[in-house]
């Protein structure tokens, strides 16, 4: 498995912009498809955004259509979250995970993840 961290999360107003970073160790990062989950208190973890091995194809929920990006630096074994437009539903624990298949948005096939990261977007 690869093992991975998460950074980048706080506490920010509503319109403003974060970005998340989930850094890569263990294993060959570009063999991974990545992933970013999303689980706000009381609530189930919800898919955010998916990425592929090389980059060229991203998926997104349709809630974080055109304010969020997921990018990926292969050379630097790291997967990014850029977050526009920040709305306070946006505000939960912020999960990055790596899965050997692409195009997926189920938890259950992404084996590995990172211990999360908090965002907090204020009204």
């Amino acid at each position: 498995q690869v093992q991975l961290v998460e950074s980048g999360g706080g506490l920010v107003q509503a319109g403003g912009s974060l970005r998340l970073s989930c850094a890569a160790s263990g294993r060959t990062f570009s063999d991974y498809a990545m992933g970013w989950f999303r689980q706000a208190p009381g609530k189930e973890r919800e898919f955010v955004a998916t990425i592929s091995w090389g980059g060229g194809s991203t998926y997104y929920v349709d809630s974080v259509k055109g304010r969020f990006t997921i990018s990926r630096d292969n050379a630097k074994n790291t997967v990014y979250l850029q977050m526009n437009s920040l709305k306070p539903e946006d505000t939960a624990v912020y999960y990055c995970a790596a899965s050997t298949t692409y195009g997926s948005r189920w938890s259950a096939d992404f084996g590995s993840w990172g211990q999360g990261t908090q965002v907090t977007v204020s009204s």
